[in-house]
C-alpha cells in the first residue's frame, strides 16, 4: 500500500536556501588584508559581490536578524565580530530575532 505524499510548507529558517554571494562574502573576509579593506571602504567591497538589493541593504544596516536566514550561523558570527559590532550586541540581536520567530510560530 502506497502512502499519500503530503507536502508541507517549509516554515523553519534551518530550510531556508542559503544565499550564496552572502556566504561567499562573509568566507573572503576571514582573509586578514579582506577584513582591512572592508573595514577601510565597505561600498568598495560590497560592489564586487553580486548581492541581492535586499541583501545588501540588509548588510549595510547590519541586520543580524535577517542575515541570519541566510548564511551559515558561524559565518554570521564572524562577520559581524569582525565588522566592528561588540559579542553583546551580536547576541542581544541574534536572541531577539528567535524570540520574534517564537512569537509568530505562537501566532500560527
Amino acid at each position: 500500500m502506497l502512502l499519500p505524499i503530503t507536502h508541507k510548507p517549509i516554515t523553519h529558517y534551518r530550510f531556508l536556501m542559503r544565499d550564496y554571494w552572502l556566504s561567499k562574502l562573509f568566507f573572503d573576509l576571514q582573509s586578514p588584508p579582506a577584513a582591512d579593506a572592508y573595514r577601510a571602504n565597505r561600498a568598495q567591497v560590497l560592489d564586487r559581490y553580486s548581492l541581492k538589493p535586499e541583501v545588501r541593504a540588509a548588510v549595510e544596516r547590519d541586520d543580524v536578524a535577517y542575515l541570519s536566514k541566510l548564511v551559515n550561523p558561524y559565518l554570521l558570527r564572524f562577520y559581524f565580530l569582525m565588522s566592528g559590532m561588540p559579542e553583546d550586541d551580536f547576541l542581544r540581536r541574534i536572541r531577539a530575532s528567535g524570540k520574534a520567530k517564537s512569537v509568530a510560530d505562537e501566532r500560527r
